[in-house]
């Protein structure tokens, strides 16, 4: 065979996994229980790896809510103090099978979502979202949020889910592809279904009133609560993709307000970056866009597997959030098919006739057709301190692209 008939089987082989896929919630739990190499005074975070010094200032600032959280410092001063000199390390979240939104800090008493991929075994883990502290808010305020999800939310959850048994998360992303989710921003439909499911869990669990009622109360005013089970589910369903000699597929495709970073399954670990692009959104009353900051977090995870701006032209009702028209959302679905693989025969669109969400990104046909993934996204602020700012679109930079073909054709030329 030719090199490019071994990049065919390769990546009809990706697809194959990734269509396979089967992502169940089975577990709730502190990341340092279940995170790989969660240990000691560790931090993960969005994105490809970065030193603290380079950080932008939302991502310093979420880093900063956790170091006090986790009462690793009783002040910012001490804080930023223990971070330049390298006493709490640093690690990016793909390093240890996560995912984060945003800035995307997971510390080890964060309670994370544990999803599994039943067709594989793996799992992988997502912190909960919010829209304070992972934007680089670490005021009081944000960390009482996180308080809360770890002592009342988290552990209510957690019984209700593991008396119940797991939690089959397909379906629920089935029926919301099909109520105008596009599962990365908008997540009203999803986010319902859950809460309509583990309500009834935690009415069967038998737990204590005083747990119950904040737990319900969280989750069914959450609009955005199955985000970070969506990045988990979009986790568990790529990492069996890495590793796939001769495929082209994307495997990843993170953020840290810095650098923009895609990997490859047939190049496995290595990211190949190019620097973070500015968002094209829609502020927040009192907010323009020279408050706004470079694109950031794993959350496009989601577009990975097909999800998000992938599947805009279904989900119209985000345009508000977002920005854009109709026309410019079945436009971006379209396009997107040009630079995929195939399509899912689960993860289906009305607005097409019901074909499936286009899966399978190919850095080739990126670089070829000269089209760039499209990213539905949210906007935190470039300074720390701040809450959510805004949402828009951006693209992910082509260079990321152009870079991994190199590197592939380097790695593959002599067979």
């Amino acid at each position: 065979m030719d090199i490019k008939q071994r990049i065919e089987l390769a990546n009809q082989e990706a697809v194959k996994r990734i269509n396979a896929a089967e992502p169940v919630l089975v577990d709730i739990a502190p990341a340092g229980e279940v995170i790989p190499g969660m240990s000691g005074k560790l931090i993960t975070h969005s994105g490809p790896p970065i030193a603290w010094k380079d950080m932008c200032g939302a991502q310093q600032g979420a880093i900063i809510g956790n170091v006090l959280y986790e009462g690793w410092a009783d002040s910012v001063e001490e804080a930023k103090l223990k971070l330049e000199k390298g006493e709490i390390r640093l690690e990016p979240n793909h390093h240890h099978q996560a995912v984060g939104p945003m800035a995307g800090t997971i510390s080890p008493s964060s309670p994370v979502w544990v999803v599994e991929n039943k067709a594989f075994g793996n799992r992988a883990y997502c912190r909960q979202v919010e829209g304070k502290q992972q934007f680089g808010n670490y005021h009081e305020e944000a960390l009482g949020d996180l308080r809360k999800w770890r002592d009342i939310w988290a552990p209510t959850l957690r019984k209700a889910l593991l008396k119940k048994g797991v939690m089959e998360l397909k379906p629920i992303i089935i029926q919301a592809l099909q109520m105008g989710d596009e599962l990365h921003n908008r997540h009203s439909a999803s986010s319902s279904l859950f809460a309509n499911q583990f309500a009834v869990a935690l009415a069967e669990a038998d737990l204590p009133k005083e747990m119950v009622i904040p737990t319900l109360y969280y989750i069914t005013n959450h609009n955005l609560i199955f985000l970070g089970l969506a990045m988990a589910c979009g986790k568990a369903i790529t990492d069996p993709v890495k590793g796939i000699e001769y495929s082209t597929i994307v495997t990843a495709m993170a953020r840290n307000g810095k650098e923009f970073g895609i990997r490859v399954s047939g190049m496995g670990e290595e990211w190949f970056t190019a620097p973070s692009p500015f968002v094209d959104g829609l502020y927040l009353p009192g907010y323009t866009a020279k408050d706004g900051g470079f694109d950031m977090g794993d959350s496009a995870i989601t577009e990975t597997v097909g999800w998000g701006a992938f599947t805009l032209a279904g989900a119209t009702g985000i345009l508000s959030l977002v920005g854009g028209t109709p026309e410019e959302a079945m436009n971006y679905s379209r396009e997107m098919r040009t630079i995929t693989t195939t399509t899912h025969p689960t993860y289906k669109m009305p607005i097409f006739g019901f074909e499936g969400i286009s899966i399978g990104i190919d850095i080739r046909k990126v670089v070829q057709i000269g089209s760039a993934p499209i990213i539905d996204t949210a906007i935190a602020h470039k300074e720390m301190g701040h809450s959510i700012i805004g949402a828009g679109l951006v693209r992910a930079p082509m260079d990321c692209f152009k870079k991994a073909l190199i590197a592939f054709g380097k790695k593959y030329q002599s067979t």
